[in-house]
């Protein structure tokens, strides 16, 4: 099987390690990748917005699947494009990845589906605005009702803080705030049957504590120790399955990867949000687990055969993602620093511990840094402890002037194996 993937970020990365892994994968593409995932596939110049260019790059590669990572060329319909062109793809349609391009599209799927989530208001006027901030009260959740990189939502205790983010958005989501801890499932599915994975918890506050503003992902893990065991049944039938089945009665069935922000509430699980693709950087941590070989899966989903799949296969080992980001992030990052130690992870860290690279760039021999997120260092072990243990380790041999990471990624977890 060829394999192209779009996109190039840590999740990219992790998917291409993953089918570079895979018996059945003969020759595997990334367009535009990075530095590292130069490694273990060949790259190719392409704008991941353009349908029409990747979809000539998959014809002439002779491509037997495409998978679109990031959320932007979903919404931008690449998805369909490729199709168009007959090759199978992984990755909903423009259309069904509204799920994740608009928080009100999303809202309104839900309420037809009866899946639990907060309540809410879509706001387009600054007098909806300061209606709904007072209907719910503090703590704020304002969310920027179109894509924003994991950026665009902020929660506050501070009312003017949520009002000028609001009034900054065209149309925005205000809702009530979710209490307990949080939790990523993905699911993949062709549009009828849907594939649970491993649950895993991501970290989006930059600073140890959940403290600092909010990224795109700071670090995450799974398995979740402290979770019911039943939670994956759970979600599985009163989120996932009637997601799917809505949109497929709609007649925008989606295909490719369902992704469930969960809140764990004290009255029962919840839907913070939904996305349309890997999350990045749980994404790090759930294929590290994945037994079973991904690029027959993928295809399945692509070809809607998901119900001939067997069940997924998973090791038993625990796994850890630390994120090295930038000086400044989720500011306006600094680019173009140098990036040492990459070698003596690799020497010294694997096969338990190694490095993911997302805004990483060739510059001559040197990788340098190249985006606000840097690197997922992903690491796997006999439990969390040892898994977090080991991704330090090899955090602290990188050498990125003026880098931050956080210090706590699954130390409660971690405890709470004991």
């Amino acid at each position: 099987m060829k394999v192209l993937v779009i996109g190039g970020g840590a999740r990219e990365h992790a998917l291409c390690r993953s089918l570079s892994l895979d018996p059945d994968v003969t020759a595997l593409h990334c367009a535009p990748g990075n530095a590292g995932i130069a490694e273990v596939a060949e790259l190719h110049p392409v704008d991941q917005l353009d349908g029409e260019a990747v979809a000539r790059l998959a014809v002439s590669l002779h491509s037997d699947l495409v998978v679109v990572g990031p959320e932007a060329p979903l919404v931008a319909g690449v998805a369909d494009a490729v199709r168009a062109a007959g090759i199978p793809c992984f990755g909903p349609s423009g259309e069904a990845a509204r799920l994740e391009g608009s928080k009100a599209f999303a809202k309104d799927v839900m309420a037809a589906a009866n899946v639990p989530t907060a309540r809410s208001y879509v706001c387009t006027t600054p007098a909806e605005i300061d209606e709904a901030l007072d209907a719910f009260g503090a703590p704020y959740v304002v969310k920027d009702d179109g894509l924003a990189a994991g950026k665009g939502v902020v929660v506050t205790e501070d009312v003017e803080a949520a009002r000028a983010h609001a009034l900054a958005c065209d149309r925005v989501v205000i809702e009530e705030f979710l209490d307990g801890p949080e939790v990523s499932l993905f699911a993949i599915t062709d549009g009828v049957t849907v594939l649970p994975l491993q649950p895993a918890q991501d970290f989006k506050r930059a600073l140890d504590g959940d403290e600092g503003p909010n990224t795109g992902g700071m670090g995450a893990y799974s398995p979740l120790p402290w979770a019911d065991p039943k939670l994956v049944d759970e979600v599985m039938a009163s989120v996932l399955q009637p997601t799917v089945d809505e949109l497929r009665r709609r007649g925008t069935p989606f295909s490719g990867l369902l992704y469930a922000g969960l809140a764990i509430t004290s009255r029962g699980v919840r839907v913070i949000e939904f996305n349309a693709r890997f999350g990045d950087p749980e994404t790090q941590v759930v294929l590290a687990r994945l037994k079973t070989p991904l690029a027959g899966v993928l295809l399945h989903s692509a070809n809607g055969t998901l119900d001939v799949q067997p069940p997924l296969a998973w090791r038993d080992d625990a796994a850890v993602t630390v994120v090295v980001a930038s000086h400044n992030y989720p500011g306006t990052p600094r680019t173009g620093d140098p990036i040492d130690g990459l070698d003596e992870v690799a020497a010294l860290d694997a096969p338990h511990a190694y490095v993911l690279h997302a805004g990483t760039r060739q510059d001559g021999g040197a990788v340098v840094s190249a985006g606000g997120r840097v690197l997922s260092v992903t690491a796997t072990g006999a439990d969390l402890a040892q898994a977090r243990e080991r991704a330090y380790a090899a955090v602290g041999r990188i050498r990125l002037d003026g880098s931050q990471h956080r210090t706590d990624i699954a130390l409660r977890a971690a405890g709470a194996e004991a």
